[in-house]
C-alpha cells in the first residue's frame, strides 16, 4: 500500500480543490458600488444672514424716526448631518461673517434716506457734508449716547435639507459652538423640531483620514438650494500628500495627473460645496469636509470635526432611519432586487422624503423577479443552475480510477511472482535444544514411522537412564522422516500442530 499513497494523493487534492473553487462563487461577496449613497442623504444647503433691525434717529432738521429691516446674506454652503436630532457640521464662515453687518446697515439707511451716495458695503464712509458726515459716524456702531442709529441683529441660519419633494422653506437653526478660525468646523442645531418623528438621516463619520497618496475619494454637496432641477452634486477626487492636514487642509491631486483637482474643486467651493463632506472610497464614511476656494481647494480631516462636536456637547450617532436603510443598500447593491424593495419600503415610512431610498425603490420594484435579480437566480431549480454538473461527474472518475488503481497495486504486492522459489524453512532445531511441543488443544499428529528400525532407541540394561520410560525427561530426537514441512510454503511442522504457523494454510 505504500506504492498507492504518491499516486492518490495529489489526485484526490486536485479533485477537492477542484469542488471547493467550483462553490467559491456562491459564496463570494460583492461591496456595493453606490459608495456615497450612505453620505448624500444627510448632506443639507446651509444659508446664512443676518436680520438686521436700524432706527435711524435724524435730527438734522425735524426729528424723525426711520425704521428699516435689512437680511444681509453672510454665507452660504454644505452642512453634514450627525445625529437624528438634527446636529449638523458646517464651516464657520459659512454661517458667521467676519464683517460687521451693522456697518452694511448704516450705510444703507443713510443712503435711503438722506439721498446720499454712499458704496453698500461693510467699509466705514465719510461724507462732503460735516453735518451729515457727523451723522453718520455717530450711525455706526457700537451705540453710544450721542448715537444717530439703534441697530439689532439677529443671525438667521436656514437648512435645507436633502428631500423630495424640496423643502423651499427648510428649516432654522442656531449656532452652537464656531470655529476659532473661519476654516474651522462649527456645529448648528435645529431651533425647532427637525423634519421626521424618527429623526433626520445622518452620514457616518470615519475613524481616520487615509494615509495613502492617491486615495480615492468623493465630494458631495449642494450648489444652490434642493429643487426638482438642482441635485446634490457629486464629484470624484483624490487626496494628495500628508496625513489629516490639520487646520491647513490635506491637499488633492489626481495621480494620473490629468485633471487639475485642486482648480476643479475650487470652483466647486465657489458655487457653493463649502464645507461639503470628502467621502472615503472604502467604507463611505466621511472622512473630512471641503475647505479652501478659487483655484486652492483642500479637506479638513474627520479629527477636526469630531474635536468640534465634542466641545460642542454633541454626539454623532446613527438612527433608526440609517439602519433601515442601510440593510437595504445592501440587498439593492448585490442585486437582491425582490428582498431590497420592503426595505426601502420600510424606509420611506419612516422618512417619506428620503431621496436615494425613493430612488433606489423604483429600480427595485423594476428589476424584481427579472433577470438581473439575484434572489431570483437563486430560487431557480438546480437544474437551471448555471453550475454545470460534468466537473462533479468528472472528480468521481478520477476518485473511482483511485480506488482501482490502489486496489490492484494491493493485489500485487500480496501475489508471489511466478516462477519465485519458495522462502526457505527455517533451520531444523534439534538436540536437547529443541523447543517444547505444546499442544493446541487439538486432534494430535499422528506420526507414521515406516521401520521401527528407524528410531533410535536405548539398552535399558546397559543404561536405564537414558531410556524414556525410565527417565520422561529425555525426548527422543525424530529422525529426518519424522519431520513434516507445509506444502503451501515448505515451513517446518510441529507435533500437533493443524495449521502451519508461517503462512496459517491448513496441514
Amino acid at each position: 500500500m505504500a506504492r498507492l499513497t504518491p499516486l492518490a494523493g495529489p489526485l484526490i487534492g486536485a479533485a477537492a480543490l477542484g469542488l471547493m473553487l467550483l462553490g467559491a462563487p456562491a459564496l463570494a461577496h460583492q461591496h456595493p458600488s453606490g459608495i456615497t449613497d450612505l453620505v448624500t442623504p444627510a448632506v443639507v444647503r446651509v444659508e446664512a444672514a443676518a436680520h438686521v433691525e436700524i432706527t435711524l434717529l435724524d435730527h438734522v432738521g425735524e426729528l424723525v424716526h426711520v425704521d428699516r429691516q435689512y437680511d444681509v446674506p453672510i454665507g452660504a454652503g454644505t452642512g453634514i448631518v450627525v445625529n437624528p436630532e438634527g446636529a449638523i457640521v458646517t464651516l464657520t464662515r459659512v454661517v458667521q461673517s467676519g464683517q460687521d453687518v451693522a456697518v452694511y446697515a448704516a450705510n444703507k439707511i443713510f443712503a435711503e434716506h438722506h439721498k446720499v451716495k454712499i458704496p453698500l458695503d461693510f467699509e466705514r464712509h465719510k461724507l462732503g457734508d460735516e453735518v451729515l458726515n457727523r451723522h453718520l459716524s455717530e450711525c455706526y456702531p457700537p451705540l453710544t449716547k450721542t448715537a444717530t442709529c439703534i441697530i439689532k441683529v439677529t443671525p438667521v441660519i436656514t437648512i435645507f435639507p436633502n428631500i423630495v419633494p424640496p423643502d423651499p422653506k427648510g428649516f432654522k437653526a442656531d449656532l452652537v459652538k464656531a470655529g476659532d478660525k473661519p476654516d474651522s468646523p462649527a456645529v448648528l442645531v435645529p431651533s425647532g423640531r427637525a423634519d421626521g418623528s424618527v429623526g433626520l438621516p445622518t452620514a457616518p463619520l470615519a475613524d481616520r483620514v487615509p494615509e495613502q497618496e492617491g486615495s480615492a475619494t468623493n465630494v458631495a454637496g449642494f450648489v444652490g438650494r434642493p429643487a426638482p432641477g438642482v441635485p446634490e452634486t457629486v464629484e470624484i477626487a483624490h487626496l494628495g500628500k500628508g496625513g489629516s492636514g490639520g487646520d491647513a487642509g490635506r491637499t488633492f491631486a489626481d495621480p494620473e495627473k490629468k485633471v487639475d483637482e485642486p482648480v476643479k474643486l475650487g470652483a466647486l467651493v465657489d458655487r457653493g460645496l463649502l464645507g461639503a463632506p470628502v467621502i472615503g472610497d472604502k467604507d463611505g464614511h466621511v472622512i473630512g469636509m471641503l475647505i479652501g476656494g478659487g483655484k486652492d481647494a483642500r479637506m479638513i480631516g474627520v479629527r477636526e470635526i469630531s474635536a468640534a462636536l465634542v466641545k460642542a456637547g454633541v454626539t454623532p450617532r446613527r438612527g433608526a432611519v440609517d439602519s433601515a436603510f442601510e440593510a437595504a443598500l445592501t440587498r439593492f447593491h448585490t442585486k437582491y432586487y425582490t428582498e431590497a424593495a420592503p426595505g426601502f419600503q420600510r424606509v420611506i415610512e419612516l422618512y417619506p422624503g428620503h431621496p436615494v431610498a425613493n430612488a433606489h425603490l423604483k429600480t427595485s420594484l423594476a428589476k424584481r423577479g427579472g433577470p438581473e435579480d439575484a434572489g431570483t437566480k437563486q430560487a431557480a431549480p438546480a437544474s437551471s443552475r448555471s453550475i454545470p454538473l460534468w466537473p462533479f461527474i468528472v472528480a468521481a472518475g478520477v476518485l473511482f480510477v483511485v480506488a482501482a488503481v490502489g486496489a490492484f497495486l494491493l493485489w500485487r504486492r500480496r501475489t508471489p511472482r511466478p516462477g519465485a522459489p519458495p522462502p526457505p524453512p527455517p533451520p531444523l532445531v534439534t538436540g536437547p535444544h529443541r523447543l517444547p511441543v505444546y499442544d493446541e488443544g487439538g486432534t494430535e499428529t499422528v506420526v507414521v514411522r515406516r521401520s521401527d528400525a528407524l528410531i533410535p532407541t536405548a539398552n535399558p540394561t546397559a543404561n536405564p537412564t537414558a531410556n524414556p520410560a525410565v527417565n520422561p525427561a529425555v525426548n527422543p530426537v525424530l529422525t529426518a522422516r519424522e519431520q513434516r514441512f507445509c506444502t503451501s510454503c515448505g515451513g517446518q511442522l510441529g507435533n500437533g500442530h493443524r495449521f502451519c504457523g508461517y503462512c496459517g494454510q491448513p496441514t
